[in-house]
């Protein structure tokens, strides 16, 4: 029997999706419960009609993601910071800090957690800082930590 999805069945699939499974497990376990539709042409279509409509939503979220590497690639970002003798911060950069940089500076709101340092930032300087907006997109942007 040939059966949609409408909820995870633990050892069967996932949501949404086609599945094959005996008749009785259909009959008397899945469609009672509601957790499954039988593999009708509206079914179908349905299935179809959601699964079109996620892979646009992927595609206008990766469109967007790109947009945004584009702005905050290879621009730089200035933050001040106290120190003691030798350049040596108190605390150190963290990536709240430069995601309020970014946003401050260059207008695009990112969430702290994309930034990947690749160390501390304990010291004046400049520092390679790399943005992972999406799978897959990421853009390199530059600190500079000043008086």
């Amino acid at each position: 029997m040939k059966v949609v999805l409408k909820q995870d069945v633990k050892g069967v699939g996932k949501k949404d999706q086609l599945v094959e499974v005996s008749d009785g497990y259909g009959r008397n376990f899945l469609l009672p419960r509601k957790l499954a539709v039988e593999a009708s042409a509206a079914a179908m279509n349905d299935v179809k009609n959601k699964e079109s409509a996620r892979q646009h939503h992927a595609e206008v979220e990766l469109a967007q993601a790109k947009q945004a590497a584009a702005n905050i690639d290879k621009k730089a970002v200035t933050l001040h910071a106290k120190a003691g003798q030798g350049g040596r911060l108190f605390g150190a950069v963290t990536a709240k800090d430069i995601a309020e940089a970014v946003e401050s500076q260059l207008g695009q709101k990112l969430d702290k957690r994309k930034f990947v340092l690749a160390g501390e930032i304990k010291n004046y300087g400049s520092y390679p800082v790399e943005v992972k907006v999406y799978a897959g997109v990421s853009a390199k942007i530059t600190v500079h930590v000043e008086e």
